[in-house]
């Protein structure tokens, strides 16, 4: 797997109905959509799931290559967890029984539906960074927390992390990406060897990676100094943030497919 594979917190700049939509509308999606995917259970339900992701998608227009080589890191975690559910399932129906390791019809749905769902899960929340800038989801993030103020939750500096933290996660990837391809001119082997003999080749590479990330945060805390920013007192917006009819029925359709799934998961679909 190559570092270009890592597409987490890249931002596609477009046109689509995705990217007009209100930032709190997508972050409401979002967590409509991974209640209702886990709500699903069968194959009907998943495949109304997986209509509603190709619907999105395709609406977004990102590029669908994309959003594969973004999954490509996540594919072991999903591997591993499908390999857990069919040997751990316990089931009726046996089809392998191999010493202690048995496998069941019901382990391997189990462990196809997992997969399915990791996959979906990947692939919607990346579509959400894909198509809202920083910007956007900082303010929408710290408009949604605007009433944990009120206990004082240090709502715009949580949201202005984890923004910044997003935005990051590409620069590094090149950072990281650079720093490979000049040790590997000088000799260095990332690939040879057990597990322990590529741990240890890591490390040259982690030190200049944590000296080049500090250096930038210090840079970002400096220009951040110089334009006299104190968080989020008295700061004024650019774009004023304003839900539009779109956003409402965008919500609502989501809002409708999770009781749709719901109802049809509770009935056996």
């Amino acid at each position: 797997m190559a570092l270009k594979d890592i597409t987490l917190g890249q931002y596609f700049p477009g046109n689509s109905l995705v990217h007009k939509l209100d930032p709190r509308t997508k972050l409401i999606a979002v967590v409509i959509y991974i209640v209702a995917l886990f709500l699903a259970k069968w194959f009907v339900t998943y495949a109304i799931m997986f209509c509603l992701l190709a619907l999105s998608i395709a609406v977004s227009k990102v590029p669908v290559r994309s959003i594969l080589r973004g999954m490509k890191p996540v594919l072991f975690i999903a591997i591993f967890t499908a390999i857990l559910n069919l040997f751990y399932t316990p089931g009726t129906h046996v089809l392998v029984k191999i010493w202690v390791l048995t496998i069941t019809m019901e382990g391997v749905f189990q462990a196809f539906f997992m997969v399915v769902r990791i996959m979906m899960l990947i692939a919607g929340t990346f579509l959400l960074t894909y198509t809202t800038s920083p910007i956007l989801l900082t303010d929408g993030l710290e408009s949604l927390m605007n009433p944990l103020k009120k206990i004082r939750v240090p709502v715009h500096e949580l949201s202005m992390m984890m923004s910044i933290a997003l935005r990051f996660i590409p620069t590094l990837i090149e950072e990281t990406d650079k720093i490979m391809s000049a040790q590997r001119a000088r000799g260095a082997d990332f690939e040879s060897g057990n597990l322990i003999q590529r741990a240890k080749a890591l490390i040259p590479l982690l030190v200049p990676l944590f000296i080049s990330a500090f250096r930038r945060a210090d840079e970002l805390a400096v220009a951040m100094e110089c334009r006299c920013y104190h968080g989020g007192e008295g700061r004024t917006r650019l774009r004023q943030l304003k839900y539009q009819a779109r956003d409402y029925m965008v919500l609502a359709f989501f809002l409708a497919v999770a009781v749709g799934v719901g109802v049809l998961a509770h009935i056996g679909l």
